[in-house]
């Protein structure tokens, strides 16, 4: 057997951060290039926050949990002057995308911009003392809990009362978010805050007679069977999961880490697809057509979330369930998303497998998911034999 700590943390050292550190930087202006080809050439200068914001929280993180590498703390540095010159209107809610010199492009109707402008600072704080950074992570994120209730403000085309839902993906990120910022906001700020967002995620979204969590739930968390209500997001509910996980061992929940592996076990099988392998995008909870013309897409993001959920199911509670998994996880995703020849991992496959684009990095696609990813894995399992 492979030591597969050590696959995923070269993957990470020699062919994912090589790639990002050599071809993103905008060396003009500040911030970074996220929209880069399969040989890592610019294609568009458009610059997108919450990318700005997940690029300076990598960089920070590995800086601070794997090597002391200065290229990347400088990187992380030059992204934040950038965001923080240019991100924000006037009532400091961070823009969703700016022009290459800094000028506003769309405005900031994605709480998600501010979710990870807040992760990136205050990670960012953690490794240079700044107060500034510490700051304005603090601020943005009291501006996220206030706005969590109705999160796109003036900016939310639905017509309010005719059929009010709530969303799974602010409560999902809030959970990790929280803890991110725990060296920032507080040890008794996270543990309200993680009791409310574990009620949601556990109680609220996840629906007792499927095993799943809802992309959309009604506003008492009842079922809504419409296109929204009836959504899975398999990969939204496995990554929702590993940070379940990391809350119940941060407690010694074992009821809360067992329903945890339970629920991530039940949405690879809905999601797995039978025919060709690989983890579909979307799907209809009452096997309706969804309205998602990308449903049977295979993507970057889905898959290594999968194996870092099962990496830490593994590692905390030994599921050979999670091994099992983990093994047909890996072998699927190395041999169809990574690309040893000009480095990164393409984004977007079809139902085949085979890849839609040849991108690297986009509008949704920056330097977060697959580091990330990778790294999670290499510290889950840097302590765990795996024998075959």
């Amino acid at each position: 057997m492979k030591n597969y700590a050590e696959k995923y943390k070269n993957e990470l050292l020699q062919n994912i951060m090589p790639f990002w550190e050599k071809n993103s930087p905008d060396q003009q202006y500040g911030g970074f290039f996220s929209c880069l080809d399969r040989e890592g050439k610019v294609f568009d200068t458009d610059k997108f926050m919450w990318l700005q914001g997940r690029q300076v929280w990598t960089l920070s993180m590995l800086y601070n949990e794997l090597e002391a590498n200065e290229t990347w703390k400088e990187m992380a540095v030059n992204g934040a002057e950038f965001i923080l010159k240019h991100g924000r209107d006037e009532n400091s809610d961070w823009y969703f995308s700016l022009d290459q010199s800094g000028q506003p492009l769309v405005q900031p109707y994605n709480i998600f911009s501010d979710c990870f402008a807040s992760m990136g600072l205050g990670a960012l704080y953690k490794i240079t003392g700044n107060d500034e950074y510490g700051n304005v992570a603090y601020s943005t994120f009291k501006r996220i809990l206030k706005r969590q209730e109705n999160p796109k403000g003036k900016y939310n085309k639905s017509f309010p009362g005719t059929r009010p839902l709530k969303s799974f993906a602010l409560p999902m990120i809030l959970s990790n978010l929280s803890l991110e910022l725990e060296h920032i906001v507080g040890t008794p700020t996270v543990d309200e805050l993680i009791d409310k967002v574990v009620h949601e995620v556990m109680d609220v979204f996840y629906q007792p007679d499927t095993g799943l969590i809802m992309e959309s739930v009604s506003l008492d968390g009842s079922f809504s069977d419409s296109f929204e209500g009836r959504l899975v997001n398999p990969g939204h509910t496995i990554e929702a999961m590993w940070f379940m996980m990391d809350i119940a061992h941060r407690r010694d929940d074992g009821s809360l880490m067992e329903k945890c592996i339970d629920i991530a076990l039940r949405a690879l099988e809905f999601g797995w697809d039978k025919q060709q392998n690989g983890i579909l995008y979307f799907k209809d909870i009452l096997n309706k057509p969804p309205q998602q013309l990308e449903w049977d897409q295979k993507l970057w993001w889905v898959h290594v979330e999968a194996l870092v959920c099962m990496a830490k199911g593994f590692a905390y509670t030994g599921d050979e369930r999670c091994r099992h998994w983990f093994e047909k996880l890996d072998a699927y995703t190395f041999s169809c998303f990574s690309d040893p020849q000009y480095g990164e991992w393409f984004g977007y496959l079809n139902r085949q497998g085979e890849p839609l684009l040849t991108l690297k990095g986009g509008k949704w696609k920056g330097c977060f998911h697959v580091p990330r990813g990778l790294y999670k894995v290499y510290e889950s399992l840097k302590t765990v034999a795996i024998e075959a």
